[in-house]
């Protein structure tokens, strides 16, 4: 039995919980969201580039997410909750 725990793979965090970090994205969505590196740094590659032509919807598309990254309901490309922290 103990060599069947000691095989399983330790997990970090919650299940649907992403690899990425809340404080990283809202750093980059703060300092140069209008150029949306902060979608590209999610794995959100095509509204990223949305994002670079538009300079990040006039503004507003950058304060959307800004305020959806604070609040913790902005997420990855694979639908999962930044890491807070």
């Amino acid at each position: 039995m103990d060599d069947i725990q000691s095989n399983r793979i330790p997990r970090r965090g919650h299940v649907n919980e992403s690899d990425k970090k809340m404080v990283v994205a809202a750093l980059l969505c703060f300092f140069i969201g209008f150029l949306g590196l902060h979608r590209f740094y999610v794995g959100k590659v095509g509204t990223g580039i949305l994002m670079i032509f538009t300079l990040g919807g006039f503004g507003i598309w950058v304060l959307i997410d800004l305020i959806m990254i604070i609040t913790g309901s902005f997420k990855d490309k694979e639908n999962r909750k930044l890491q807070r922290g």
